[in-house]
């Protein structure tokens, strides 16, 4: 099986951390999210989609601070690109895509296929085989189980 070297893997942390701050930047404030927001409505009804529905307040906090906190890890991600960093991250993306697909399967709606799509790519592409690292006791041994 092809595997990554220990500094291809770094670059591919970073690669992903690149990657959500560009994607979620507009999801850290309510400026930004109302026009993201209009602009993911218009995708989705081009795509043959429903408009999306508006967001309460309540609502809008949620997607906030998901964009808030993906904002600070994808910066720690930059400034240090441990292989360690990419497996969570690996874990987190397989979690955020379970529960886009979930949505999807329940709303059909095409836009989540968006996010849905590059996010499980990102968690296979991050749980991949590193050559070269100790394997500690959470280390590839756990994340390379998963792809064998």
């Amino acid at each position: 099986m092809p595997s990554f070297s220990p500094s291809q893997f770094r670059r591919v942390v970073q690669a992903s951390a690149a990657y959500d701050l560009v994607v979620t930047a507009p999801f850290a404030t309510p400026w930004t999210f109302a026009i993201a927001f209009g602009h993911l409505s218009a995708a989705n009804q081009a795509l043959g989609g429903q408009p999306l529905p508006a967001f309460a307040p309540m609502q809008m906090l949620f997607a906030l601070l998901m964009g808030s906190v993906v904002m600070v890890w994808s910066v720690l991600r930059l400034r240090g690109p441990a292989a360690q960093l990419g497996r969570y991250d690996a874990v987190a993306r397989a979690l955020f895509s379970l529960w886009m697909a979930w949505a999807w399967t329940q709303t059909g709606e095409p836009v989540l296929l968006l996010f849905l799509l590059p996010e499980a790519s990102w968690a296979v592409v991050q749980a991949w085989r590193v050559t070269g690292v100790e394997h500690s006791a959470r280390g590839n041994r756990a994340f390379g189980a998963l792809l064998e």
